[in-house]
């Protein structure tokens, strides 16, 4: 495939609410009423950016169900972040990538909101994880990853088509957002796809949304503030080839090693 069906839901959250906003997205993805190939869900999907980690849930849980039931009914991919237990009572913010055939992939969250206390509570992965879905490489971010460069690079051993990228962004560093979207696509020359959520959360804190659609050249293709929305887009894998092919500058990069934080 060439093009990707994207569908990006900006949304706000019902706080520490699981079985409404599982409700509410059950609905939203029902009045799509065409057929798309990847259906975006914001960070912590569930629950809202909350800390009380009592509300995360096992892989074989109500959230993990859902999304299986929903990409199988709607043949189509449905990805976002939310709070997972492991077997070995680990916390960790995972984005799920959930395969219309019930298969899935999980990244954990890498660089925990350490001033949001966010460390104290989850555990931070150190597994790059892209995807491969339909002729296109994915790779998956969380939220405060988008602050960091050198883990989000596209290099040989780590190639990728497009990042994927869910949120509970506050408004306050809104523009940080959207400059930070604009050069992770241009440095990469890919494209990003960034869902964040809309309105105030159980701590206060109010949320500008801004999910975004950025092409490999920097141009913002889709940008919403403010409310909530439901919106459909085109991907094009020509366009990240021809640009690449056009501009090559990934010829001229650093070869690096990445040292984890421990």
């Amino acid at each position: 495939m060439n093009e990707l069906k994207v569908v990006t839901i900006q949304t706000t959250l019902h706080w520490e609410n699981p079985a409404a906003n599982l409700e509410m997205f059950t609905q939203k993805i029902a009045a799509i009423n065409q057929q798309v190939d990847v259906v975006v869900l914001p960070e912590t999907f569930t629950t809202g950016f909350s800390m009380n980690t009592s509300l995360a849930e096992k892989h074989d849980g109500n959230a993990m169900q859902w999304m299986q039931q929903m990409a199988q009914q709607y043949n189509t991919a449905i990805c976002g972040s939310l709070m997972m237990n492991t077997k070995h009572d680990d916390v960790y913010n995972r984005f799920i990538w959930m395969n219309p055939n019930g298969t899935y992939h999980a990244y954990n969250k890498h660089h925990l909101f350490s001033i949001g206390k966010e460390n104290n509570h989850y555990k931070a992965g150190n597994e790059i994880v892209i995807v491969q879905y339909k002729g296109f490489a994915i790779r998956l971010l969380v939220c405060y990853d988008l602050r960091f460069p050198v883990w989000a690079r596209r290099t040989r051993e780590h190639d990728y088509d497009a990042i994927f990228i869910v949120a509970n962004w506050p408004e306050r560093r809104a523009e940080h957002w959207k400059v930070l979207l604009q050069a992770r696509a241009i440095e990469n020359q890919s494209y990003v796809v960034a869902v964040n959520r809309v309105g105030e959360d159980g701590n206060n804190i109010n949320h500008s949304g801004n999910s975004s659609i950025i092409d490999p050249l920097g141009n913002i293709v889709y940008q919403k503030p403010m409310s909530e929305d439901v919106a459909i887009h085109v991907i094009n894998k020509e366009i990240i080839n021809q640009y690449r092919t056009d501009f090559p500058v990934t010829a001229d990069a650093d070869r690096f090693t990445m040292q984890l934080n421990p």
